[in-house]
């Protein structure tokens, strides 16, 4: 009756791996997983017809979507605007009115895009949007 392969090998230094330098770790085979595909693995890579170097963060632009304009709320409007009774906010450099904050004066609002509340406040004392 044959032994089993484990009781064979007792005492045996290197268990049927040859030298024991071949059977120490992942660093003898490379690193483990994909550990090394840039460099020593490169080829098992390429034959697999796997690519390389995907990673980070695509920006709005490589999505395809138009990265949306600055913004300002309504409390910074009315500082902006000083004693002046219409304000063109693209000029600037603001293109969305946000609602924050309280508007106490009627101010005629020059913008391309004003939130729900920021409209509300603007008419409620007697303002005016104007989509430019």
């Amino acid at each position: 009756m044959a032994r089993k392969k484990i009781v064979k090998q007792r005492g045996y230094r290197t268990h049927g791996w040859g030298s024991q330098k071949k059977h120490r770790g992942g660093g003898s085979r490379g690193g483990r997983g994909r550990g090394g595909v840039l460099d020593q693995k490169k080829v098992w890579l390429l034959k697999r017809g796997e690519k390389l170097g995907k990673r980070g963060f695509k920006s709005l632009k490589q999505k395809g979507l138009k990265p949306s304009g600055n913004a300002i709320n309504l409390r910074d409007v009315e500082k902006l605007a000083g004693n002046k009774k219409e304000i063109n906010l693209i000029d600037h450099g603001y293109e969305r009115v946000l609602g924050s904050g309280e508007i106490k004066k009627p101010l005629k609002v020059k913008a391309k895009h004003f939130s729900a509340r920021a409209k509300d406040k603007i008419k409620k004392v007697k303002g005016e949007v104007i989509n430019v």
